[in-house]
């Protein structure tokens, strides 16, 4: 998501292994295209109160008739000619520009390979579908209960403390009760009260920064500054309110360009102290630990993540993996890091070119190939009773097509409107950049997996033309 010289795009598992069945994940789209709703037949509020009528005509109410249910494991599967018989005319000569493209069976046994392939080792320019590879990378590494963590500690005199920054773009200076983009975000408040806790009588005068946690530039490859005042990205030191936005409830909003410092600011200022009091440094060795708050958890933030396409949040999950694996926490060993976790993990990373963790660069390079392995593993069914889907929050947080997060404005005329409610999908939009990746159900019942990618034609022109690709899908039994 990005804009400047590119156009933008414009929600959670409590743990691992908690939805096993790629059947449940598809309930929520199911829901989006048929209302959702159970149709109940009952007699008035007050008859149902015993108000009005005997309390007999309750026995006379029909049983509730469940208008949901799972997709059935036998539905057929589609068939290679059959896809291309619909396949072929929306997407051959259709002015998509470079173009490639997969459908997958997430059911089909491993190396089964694609349903239907156009060009798909073909390393295209992903846009914000390169987060998919960022979100799989920290869902193989971290634990899904992993948290962020801010921590306060004791300075090098006894009236100065260390705010230290932990790569949490959640943190906000918002009081409890109002909202900011993020979901349950560590607050200021809480470090305050947790400092004046620790430190009852005395007298806090300075207010140190420390941004060590990450190395090298704030900026990546193939960003431009202009991201920075255009509400795409901030500058990615790992100390920052709601994800270096101005206005802490506006997802594209304008961003600062010093997020540590402005945070540090409003920490001074929350403990009775003005600008003039802080300054960047680094904490003691063995400093006294003073107070500390902690993110929502890593599946939590990385549904939040599918379905904003929130670029800050992205690299700030990038890092985390990276230091977990031990690598470079830098844009470059971030990226470094993505790949590898991702082969170790048995995906062929062949011709993908990473450097940021966000899919914001235009020096991003992904075959529609891995871009399908990824959500085919993300949606394949559990194989056992105790199997856990560490992928899962991937598909959880896709948005709904028609429905939310950027795909809110999608999906709602035309070739394209079958789709609406059916299609998941993550989005990727750059300046002649367009892709769109998710899962849908066809008419059979049968849950595909697709990876659509388009280079050197304008979005405007494009993301129609995707959106009736899966569209298609949707309306297909292609047997």
């Amino acid at each position: 998501m990005g804009l400047g010289r590119r156009i933008g795009d414009t929600l959670r598992l409590p743990g691992r292994g908690v939805r096993r069945l790629t059947i449940v994940l598809v309930v929520l789209a199911m829901a989006a295209a048929g209302g959702g709703a159970v149709a109940l037949s009952a007699p008035s509020l007050l008859s149902d109160l015993g108000v009005s009528r005997s309390a007999s005509a309750a026995a006379n109410i029909p049983a509730p008739v469940p208008q949901l249910a799972p997709l059935a494991g036998t539905a057929p599967t589609p068939s290679g000619n059959g896809l291309t018989s619909v396949l072929g005319p929306v997407t051959e000569g259709s002015g998509l520009g470079d173009f490639g493209g997969v459908v997958v069976d997430p059911a089909a046994p491993r190396g089964a390979g694609p349903l239907w392939q156009l060009s798909p080792d073909q390393a295209l320019v992903p846009g914000s579908t390169g987060k998919l590879l960022t979100a799989a990378a920290a869902l193989l590494t971290l634990d899904s209960t992993d948290r962020f963590a801010t921590r306060v500690v004791a300075g090098a005199t006894p009236d100065t403390v260390v705010l230290v920054g932990g790569g949490d773009p959640t943190l906000t200076a918002l009081p409890t009760g109002k909202d900011s983009v993020y979901p349950d975000p560590a607050r200021l408040d809480d470090l305050v009260a947790d400092v004046e806790k620790a430190l009852p009588n005395q007298q806090i005068r300075k207010v140190v920064v420390d941004t060590g946690a990450w190395t090298g530039p704030t900026l990546a490859p193939g960003w431009e500054p202009a991201d920075v005042p255009g509400g795409f990205v901030a500058p990615m030191v790992p100390l920052m309110l709601d994800g270096g936005r101005i206005d802490p409830a506006e997802q594209d909003g304008p961003r600062v360009d010093d997020p540590a410092g402005q945070a540090g600011i409003a920490f001074a200022k929350k403990l009775g102290l003005g600008a003039s009091a802080v300054s960047e440094g680094t904490a003691p060795p063995d400093a006294q630990d003073l107070g500390v708050v902690v993110s929502a958890p890593v599946s939590q933030l990385v549904e939040h993540l599918m379905t904003t396409s929130d670029n800050v949040l992205a690299e700030a999950l990038a890092r985390k993996l990276a230091i977990t694996r031990k690598g470079d926490p830098s844009f470059a060993g971030a990226a470094q890091e993505t790949l590898a976790a991702l082969s170790q993990a048995g995906f062929d990373v062949t011709g993908a070119v990473m450097v940021d963790g966000s899919g914001l660069s235009t020096d991003d390079w992904v075959p529609p190939r891995l871009l399908g392995a990824v959500l085919g593993a993300a949606a394949a069914p559990a194989e056992g009773p105790d199997d856990t889907e560490f992928l899962r929050p991937i598909i959880s947080g896709l948005p709904v097509a028609g429905g939310d997060g950027t795909l809110t404005d999608r999906f709602g005329k035309g070739t394209s409107a079958a789709g609406r409610g059916v299609v998941r999908a993550k989005t990727g939009t750059l300046t002649g950049v367009s892709s769109l990746a998710g899962v849908v159900t066809d008419v059979d019942g049968r849950l595909l997996v697709f990876a659509l990618m388009s280079n050197g034609v304008s979005p405007a022109t494009v993301r129609p033309k995707l959106d009736t690709i899966a569209a298609t899908l949707s309306r297909c039994g292609c047997r």
